[in-house]
Order: structure tokens, then sequence, then C-alpha cells
């Protein structure tokens, strides 16, 4: 492998790395938003190197050819993105109070979560209105489309938008695995699952946790319930360590 090569796989971490709908085999386009991100908060200039990500699992090296509007690179190679888990995990978070959902859907995204969904419960004590909660939505599809860019993910994690209890009994299925992290647990995750599937749903409650009502129900759906360990967690802490075990059992970190 030449010099030049080596430097460029060895470097290639370091890169900016950019989502577009805009790629071909030879060249990439960024969008107008990040363009201008590249060219004035970034720097980048002419010759620069970055990965743009098809958002379908592909990552494309390239260097920036043009400035004159929107940032166009040369593809120089193509390959695919070793960041995404082998796994599907969709979590299910009960809406938090203040900006806790932001951390969450940051780290969730980091950690390897394909899909995050925020619903109420009986125990949230936040509960926007509908034009608050959109606007909160942006915002947090804004955070894990920029948490996938910076941990180097493959595809953009989406946030669907918030839903109540009873509602997720038709977004699941029995063919996923399902587990619950349930404070009132008692066995852990390698005694309670000891197979998964390529599909894996968790669900986890805000800072009150989950009424015995909502445990049981989710149990008849086929949820696992499932104990974090003898600590008590934050709300904005369990689903960081939940995802960051399942990435471990699974073989994904």
């Amino acid at each position: 492998m030449a010099d030049k090569e080596l430097e460029l796989k060895m470097e290639r971490w370091r890169y900016p790395r950019f989502f577009t709908e805009n790629i071909s085999e030879t060249a990439a386009v960024l969008t107008a938003e990040d363009s201008k991100h590249a060219v004035q908060v970034l720097r980048m200039r002419t010759g620069d190197y970055a990965v743009i990500c098809d958002g379908k699992g592909m990552d494309y090296l390239g260097q920036l050819s043009s400035t004159e509007g929107e940032c166009v690179f040369d593809v120089l190679e193509k390959s695919k993105n070793e960041a995404e888990p082998n796994i599907h995990l969709r979590l299910f978070q009960a809406m938090p109070k203040g900006d806790k959902m932001e951390f969450i859907v940051q780290k969730a995204v980091e950690c390897g979560a394909c899909e995050i969904i925020p619903f109420f419960s009986k125990r949230c004590v936040s509960r926007p209105d509908k034009k608050q909660m959109a606007k909160k939505t942006e915002r947090y599809r804004r955070i894990a489309y920029e948490a996938a860019k910076q941990c180097g993910r493959g595809v953009i994690p989406q946030v669907g938008e918030a839903v109540e209890f009873s509602a997720l009994f038709d977004m699941i299925s029995e063919e996923n695995t399902g587990i619950l992290f349930y404070e009132c647990a008692e066995l852990s995750l390698k005694e309670a699952v000891s197979d998964f599937k390529q599909n894996v749903d968790i669900i986890i409650g805000s800072e009150g946790g989950f009424e015995q009502s909502e445990a049981a129900a989710l149990a008849e759906h086929g949820f696992v319930p499932v104990s974090l360990g003898k600590r008590i967690l934050r709300c904005e802490t369990a689903p960081v360590a939940a995802i960051s075990v399942l990435m471990n059992i699974t073989g994904n970190m």
C-alpha cells in the first residue's frame, strides 16, 4: 500500500463526516446546510478529505473539489460502514423532565440504538402540549443526526413522534426480543434472556419508573422484566447502561 493510501486509511476517523442522498460512485454533493457548516465552521478548503455516507450503511472517502454553492467531493473510495450493529435496537423511552431526553437521544445514538420512540407513562411528570412536543421532536432529530455524524454511524437513527403508553402495544411485535428494564425486576439481562433476535425492543421508564399495571401489561405482551442491578440509576443513565450491555452481549461493542 502506498504511503498516501495508508495515511488516508489511518486518518479516516479524524475526517469530518456528512450524510447526503446526492451521491454516486464518482461524486458526492452536500446539502446547503452541511456545505455552509463545512466551509464556514470547519474551514474546509479544496483538497481536504471527508467521509460522506449515503445513510444506507455505505461510506465514501471524498476529496473536496468545489466550494462554489454546495460542496462537491470527488469520491476516492467506497466501503461498507463498520460502525453499525448487527442488531436493530429500538429504544422506547418514557419522557423525562427538562432536557434529559436530549442527553438520552445523543447517547443512545452513540451506543448503537437505531430508533428512539418517546412515550408518556402514568408517572411521567413532563407532558408538553402538541406544539411544544413538535419542537422537541425536531430538536431530538437534529441531535440524533449530529450524534450519528460524530460517532461514525452509517445510518441516521430515527426519533419517532411521542406516543401515549397505550399506543406502544400496536408498535411492538412478538417476533422481536422485548426487554423491559424495570426497577422491581430481579433477574439480570444475562439470566433473563438467553438468545437475541435481530430486532430488539427495550423499554425504560421516566424518573418515577412504571406503575405495576404498566409493567404487567408489557409482560403480557412478551416483554421480559430485567434488572440493571442493585444500584438505582437515573432515568438518563439507564438507557445508556442498558444499550451498552446489550451491545456487549451481542458482540457489537
